[in-house]
């Protein structure tokens, strides 16, 4: 096992089930403190290279995933192993796709989708998921 986040570090959400999860935005400067173990990357063009295992998620900025198939199995992938892994969620600004996912991933850990959104605007950024789109992504959300 890894050692997880720390639950007080910026951009650190912890779900229902105790699972730590990091977002973050891409345009700022990495946070010191351990790196991830694993990070899904939701830009919509191919990410910089990082040093530790990634994924990339096509998704343009204000919208929806490219692939929404793709972007269930990178969530479900993310939830399990953030069980025993440091992993993050990052996009360029770390808010609307960033919430988005991390909301979807709280589905994934038993929060009501329609009380999926509040909860990450509660407990990661009062601003996270932007869109009406993507709330209505998170609302229709089975995981």
């Amino acid at each position: 096992m890894t050692e997880s986040w720390n639950s007080t570090d910026p951009g650190v959400l912890r779900l229902p089930s105790g699972r730590l999860v990091r977002g973050r935005g891409l345009r700022h400067p990495l946070p010191d403190g351990p790196t991830p173990t694993y990070g899904v990357y939701l830009v919509g063009r191919p990410p910089s290279e990082v040093p530790w295992e990634s994924r990339w998620l096509r998704w343009p900025d204000f919208r929806l995933p490219s692939d929404r198939e793709e972007a269930r199995r990178a969530f479900r992938t993310a939830w399990e192993r953030a069980a025993e892994e440091r992993v993050e969620l990052a996009c360029g600004g770390g808010r609307g796709r960033t919430g988005t996912a991390l909301a979807c991933l709280a589905v994934l850990d038993g929060v009501p989708a329609d009380g999926a959104v509040e909860f990450v605007r509660r407990h990661y950024d009062r601003h996270a998921v932007e869109t009406p789109w993507q709330k209505r992504y998170v609302r229709r959300f089975t995981g």
